[in-house]
């Protein structure tokens, strides 16, 4: 960073650590014992495609490496999502698959591309929902709890916040919270 740059308050992107993601298995074991929320085996990378063979060469390596447990979809905003299926019990390797898509999109030049990852959690009494999403651009995850008609559960939000600092890197800024509807897998 130059100094017209802190001069202008203009501060250096944080450079996403995609490794941050396999902190995820330990910080489920706290949100399960601070809220009943459990891993549903179901985890998901949302990116824009883009145009070319090469990356479309990259789209199918990556699924033919997942195999049958990957599906893709699209959104209504253009971003194409990749939905992994892994046992319940599996979480780690379910990270594992999340961190290899991001990962081979990163190094073939396309992690402008990316927008977040998430894994879901649900609990087994009162049907409530969660995915602990991680933000490429910023480094960070933040929870997600819809309810019905596009609403929030933001104290369930605020209380997994409170269950998971210092567990991962939580985004601080709650304008960053995207709600991330119809999400594959949530």
């Amino acid at each position: 960073m130059g100094w017209l740059d802190a001069l202008l308050g203009r501060s250096k992107p944080v450079k996403p650590n995609l490794d941050a993601l396999f902190a995820l298995p330990s910080a489920a074991v706290t949100l399960q014992a601070a809220t009943g929320l459990v891993p549903t085996g179901l985890g998901s990378v949302a990116f824009r495609a883009a145009e070319g063979g090469a990356f479309a060469t990259l789209e199918r390596d990556v699924k033919e490496l997942l195999g049958e447990r990957v599906e893709e979809s699209r959104d209504s905003y253009g971003y194409t999502w990749l939905l992994v299926r892994r046992s319940p019990d599996a979480l780690g390797d379910l990270v594992t698959e999340l961190h290899a898509v991001n990962s081979s999109l990163e190094s073939a030049g396309f992690g402008p591309s990316l927008l977040c990852s998430l894994a879901s959690f649900q609990s087994e009494g009162d049907g409530r929902r969660l995915a602990v999403v991680y933000l490429y651009k910023r480094g960070t995850f933040y929870p997600f709890a819809p309810l019905a008609a596009q609403r929030r559960d933001n104290a369930l939000e605020l209380q997994v916040r409170g269950a998971l600092e210092g567990e991962l890197p939580l985004e601080k800024d709650l304008g960053r919270w995207f709600p991330v509807w119809g999400a594959p897998g949530l």
